[in-house]
């Protein structure tokens, strides 16, 4: 259909008109009948409506966060739409997938979705709240929601330290039951992950630091928790075998099962601990996942202090701080890879017998992200070459084409980068170039939708997966505010579209 330019800018001025009368307003627009430029006319035309649900549909709200909203917006004025992005995305988590109320005991217990899939995994939950501990001082309603989001997961922790997704009734049954993986009701999957573990305990110890709350370490709850992650890692040493956990499903994805009737492949005990599958859901080649190990050290170690600071439990905090003693040997003597380009580098997984897979995936934890995580020190030189490493074409999962650039990894496949590489290498980053095309190409990729994807193709980002994906809006707001806090506001308004 040909449609002059007159006609395209009057039917852009109507939708414009359609959108300002009412927030919630969406042009449905036929790309094959219209053609692009035509779109196109009515993303320049239409003005930034926001793409949140309306108040009286939101799920939980939060006046300190409406506040920071609108403080940023005024910030980022002479970057309308990055500042249209901000708005969209930092309170998506809220708005959307946060299912608060209190247990019979008047105890909080808060529910998140992961976005357009409805379960609660370990890590996404616990990333998706993180960037608003910092107004859990300012607003008890946070605090109170936050506290709730950690008790669940200790409940899910307690319930099968195995599991990385939840549903939020323990009755409940998943389109995985038929998994030979030891799949009972209330478990969405039960995927082995080391930073399903470990990210509520990043955010229970946070949130402590920040509140003094120490409520949440009182109890047996806790002392369960702990138990059953020493109880976890030490099997997942391989020590005494392979150990319970296995995993077989029937699927065309070669990583949405485990090789060697669901064991994985072997392994040399050397200290490190096992992770069956990557933060992605992707099974791992080596088990010995470099990235997880790092944080189980952290995570450990701030086990041990809470045990120590709250509870007085000196021999359970020596059994933590034993633990994360001897996997950070194990990383030095066998993370680290001599590679003739780079130098000394951190692999992405190990065996313990020699083998190293030199990668990097785009999902938290990854080796681009560690510094971010507090795993390592941003200016240790072996991170820094890993850096170099992971952003490059030898990186076999770092992509780039005509629409942008990065890491992405096999859970997508082929030419698909997602938005969270660029996010971390901008949180890891202390050149101003490298950070303003790291938001640049995060506006850039968005597909003039507003928010953050799950990836993009980098061919073409109008070709994109997950419309709604909570962490990574979420994320992308937390690093805009951690920006304007280092002083770099007007290195995110130069950003424009």
């Amino acid at each position: 259909m040909n449609i002059s330019n007159i006609t395209k800018v009057a039917i852009a001025g109507l939708l414009t008109f359609a959108a300002t009368t009412s927030a919630q307003a969406q042009a449905s627009v036929n790309q094959k009948e219209f053609g692009q430029e035509y779109i196109d006319a009515i993303a320049v035309a239409t003005p930034y409506v926001s793409k949140r649900p309306a108040v009286e549909e939101r799920l939980f709200r939060s006046k300190v966060i409406e506040q920071c909203i609108k403080d940023m917006k005024k910030r980022l004025k002479d970057s309308p739409y990055l500042a249209w992005m901000f708005e969209n995305c930092f309170p998506n988590t809220l708005d959307t997938t946060v299912h608060y109320e209190e247990d019979a005991d008047g105890n909080p217990d808060t529910f998140v979705y992961t976005g357009d899939i409805h379960a609660m995994w370990g890590r996404d939950s616990a990333a998706q709240v993180w960037p608003y501990l910092q107004f859990a001082k300012k607003d008890k309603n946070i605090q109170q929601m936050i506290k709730g989001v950690i008790l669940r997961q200790f409940k899910n922790i307690q319930y099968d330290p195995y599991a990385n997704a939840f549903h939020r009734d323990f009755a409940e049954k998943s389109r995985w039951m038929s998994d030979d993986s030891g799949m009972k009701p209330g478990l969405h999957e039960r995927k082995y992950e080391i930073d399903s573990l470990c990210y509520p305990l990043r955010l229970a110890y946070e949130y402590w630091l920040v509140t003094g709350d120490a409520s949440i370490f009182e109890g047996q709850l806790w002392q369960d928790v702990v138990k059953n992650i020493l109880a976890t890692f030490h099997e997942q040493q391989r020590k005494n075998g392979p150990g319970s956990y296995r995993f077989l499903r029937v699927t065309d994805r070669q990583l949405d099962t485990v090789c060697n009737v669901g064991l994985g492949a072997p392994v040399r005990p050397v200290g490190l601990i096992a992770s069956v599958f990557r933060p992605s859901d992707d099974a791992t080649t080596f088990l010995f996942l470099i990235p997880s190990n790092f944080m189980a050290v952290t995570t450990l170690n701030k086990m041990a202090d809470v045990l120590t600071r709250v509870n007085g439990n000196s021999q359970m905090a020596s059994q933590c701080t034993d633990l994360a003693n001897e996997v950070k040997a194990a990383l030095q003597k066998y993370a680290v890879y001599d590679h003739p380009k780079y130098g000394k580098i951190y692999a992405y997984e190990v065996d313990g017998m020699g083998n190293h897979l030199l990668m990097d995936d785009a999902n938290v934890p990854s080796l681009l992200a560690m510094p971010y995580l507090g795993d390592v020190d941003i200016d240790d030189p072996i991170y820094q070459n890993t850096r170099r490493f992971v952003w490059s074409e030898d990186n076999p999962y770092f992509f780039r084409g005509k629409a942008g650039e990065g890491i992405g990894g096999p859970h997508m496949g082929y030419d698909m980068a997602w938005p969270m590489s660029l996010i971390m290498r901008a949180m890891t980053s202390r050149d101003d170039k490298e950070i303003k095309e790291c938001v640049q190409m995060l506006m850039d990729t968005d597909a003039n939708t507003g928010v953050i994807h799950e990836s993009f193709d980098i061919k073409d980002s109008m070709h994109y997966t997950r419309p709604w994906f909570a962490w990574q809006n979420t994320l992308f707001g937390e690093l805009i505010l951690k920006l304007v806090k280092d002083g770099k506001t007007d290195l995110l308004i130069s950003c424009k579209k």
